[in-house]
């Protein structure tokens, strides 16, 4: 098939979106798959392709935060299927128009909601409104990153109309670069964390496209459990961090936080084994979580807040925990109750990587995705004959 992404993010900057399409993308391409990826120009420079796959970065014309404005997507053609990865404003009409104009089905990833604070919460709720409806009627697939998340997101009700085109495609992790074996002595020296410290690691942006992710609320976490021996080490950047960074100082913990900025993706395995927990304190529109799967690989205990998506990666007490949404004294009391107790974290890594092995290496995932796609063909080729 020729196969063609298009997608607001991509490597070189790294977050979940742009991360499931670099590796659906690669392993598309090691199965004899023609496929290209659509995304914007990244000013920070070019990060590799993934083997076998063309990625063209078109310029933008303007920017509204992670949303790039491509006029070059119009120039789509000579695809059997297009694949969006939504959200994506302006993008996703773009590939709207061209499916209609061109003949190209297209399928769409829903990865998770469009949620802001502020001014941007009602330009999103705006956008949602008038432009998501002919966006998902056009669409031949849905995929879903869980059901658990599609039930009760904020467009469940097209999911509902159209249940038989409803396909769970979860996020995957390569279990070849992410392993427990991987060693992370040289993390602890390279940033001076002292090796008797339990630590504590949080991976994720800190903009605010990801507020969401919790950074500031785990730091308020933190500092509830006092000095017990244990640090915390953040892994991201972006224009949250200054004020992140001045929190640390108000809450009187910057000596045991230590923020070390962007880690390259491929430098991340001995993030997590440098580790002895990971935490994940997102809310909605958390869809997933990539670094839940990414530490269970590496053999971690995780944490995260017992919401839709998420509670569906991480099975309560077996390969992590669950808190509490907004409960700050649940997820202290459960990261206190895992740092203190080495046996416990160690059955739970074990079994997050059996887990992982069996449900999210890419290799068990990307039949689904190839199956969506020759579905989406099967059903163009009913609609005209």
């Amino acid at each position: 098939m020729r196969i063609a992404h298009i997608t607001a993010t991509f490597p070189p900057y790294y977050a979940g979106t742009g991360l499931v399409c670099y590796y659906q993308a690669r392993e598309l391409a090691r199965l004899g798959h023609s496929v290209t990826v659509f995304t914007a120009a990244d000013p920070s420079g070019e990060a590799p392709s993934p083997e076998g796959v063309t990625v063209r970065r078109l310029p933008a014309l303007f920017r509204m935060g992670n949303a790039p404005f491509l006029p070059g997507l119009l120039a789509l053609r000579d695809f059997d299927v297009l694949h969006l990865h939504y959200p994506f404003i302006f993008g996703a009409e773009m590939v709207r128009l061209v499916s209609v104009a061109r003949r190209i089905p297209y399928v769409l990833t829903h990865h998770n909601d469009l949620i802001g604070v502020g001014v941007r919460r009602y330009l999103f709720d705006l956008y949602t409104t008038v432009c998501a409806p002919p966006v998902f009627r056009g669409a031949r697939k849905y995929l879903v990153v869980s059901r658990d998340h599609a039930a009760s997101c904020r467009l469940a009700s097209f999911f509902r109309r159209r249940p038989s085109d409803v396909v769970e495609v979860p996020n995957g992790v390569d279990t070849d670069h992410f392993r427990p074996d991987v060693d992370g002595t040289g993390v602890r020296r390279r940033y001076g964390i002292p090796e008797p410290l339990r630590l504590v690691l949080f991976v994720g942006s800190l903009d605010r496209a990801h507020h969401f992710k919790g950074a500031g609320y785990l730091l308020r976490a933190f500092a509830r459990m006092g000095d017990g021996g244990a640090g915390l080490m953040l892994v991201g950047d972006g224009d949250l961090k200054p004020s992140l960074v001045a929190l640390a100082e108000t809450l009187g913990i910057a000596r045991r936080v230590w923020f070390v900025g962007t880690v390259p993706h491929r430098d991340l395995p001995p993030c997590y084994t440098a580790s002895d927990l990971v935490v994940l304190p997102s809310f909605p529109p958390e869809s997933f979580g990539m670094v839940l799967i990414e530490a269970m690989a590496c053999g971690r205990p995780v944490l995260a807040h017992s919401i839709p998506g998420v509670r569906s990666v991480v099975r309560d007490g077996e390969d992590g925990l669950l808190a509490r949404p907004g409960d700050m004294d649940d997820l202290v009391e459960k990261m206190r109750a895992l740092l203190e107790d080495p046996s416990r974290r160690a059955q739970m890594g074990r079994q997050g990587r059996a887990r992982v092995e069996a449900e999210y290496a890419w290799p068990r995932i990307i039949p689904h995705l190839v199956r969506a796609y020759q579905e989406a063909l099967e059903s163009d080729t009913d609609r005209h004959g």
